[in-house]
């Protein structure tokens, strides 16, 4: 079984051959404007255009914690949005990520990265704003993914 290999560097601006897909936290309230997204954004306008789409629809598709939405953002490159951490805001009930919801979220990342022949990408997903501990990611990320034998990198941003 292969290792999540990390890097120094932007998860938008994946390494690499073949197709990649770019794996990133979401909140559940439509909420899209600190953290990753920001990233993601300054390079394409569709997958925050998708994902406020996904959310102002809910009430007719899968929109919440679990649930991911694909955005082919280019040729070989497709960016998930994992709806994985509940509000924006640490608060009474805790801190905002749900790790049961970016486990099921990255079963289905799982699935899109072998049906697409994809690796993944990501920058320490959970870990930012939504308060997550790496120690609790990273085992699903080698349970969904690298159990699979599907190529992952995490990317650290800056020198």
């Amino acid at each position: 079984m292969s290792e999540i290999e990390y890097v120094r560097g932007d998860a938008t601006a994946p390494q690499g051959k073949g197709v990649k897909l770019i794996a990133h936290v979401c909140n559940d309230l439509g909420g899209w404007g600190k953290g990753f997204v920001l990233a993601i954004s300054r390079r394409w306008a569709e997958p925050e255009a998708a994902y406020r789409r996904w959310h102002r629809e809910r009430a007719r598709n899968d929109f919440g914690l679990g649930a991911v939405q694909f955005v082919q953002v280019g040729l070989y490159v497709w960016v998930a949005n994992m709806v994985g951490q509940r509000g924006m805001r640490t608060g009474s009930k805790g801190v905002p990520v749900r790790y049961e919801a970016i486990d099921a979220a990255l079963g289905a990342v799982g699935d899109k990265a072998v049906a697409l022949g994809a690796s993944v990408h990501m920058p320490r997903i959970g870990c930012g704003l939504a308060g997550g501990k790496w120690s609790r990611i990273e085992p699903l990320i080698a349970d969904r993914l690298v159990a699979r034998h599907i190529p992952v990198t995490v990317y650290d941003h800056g020198d």
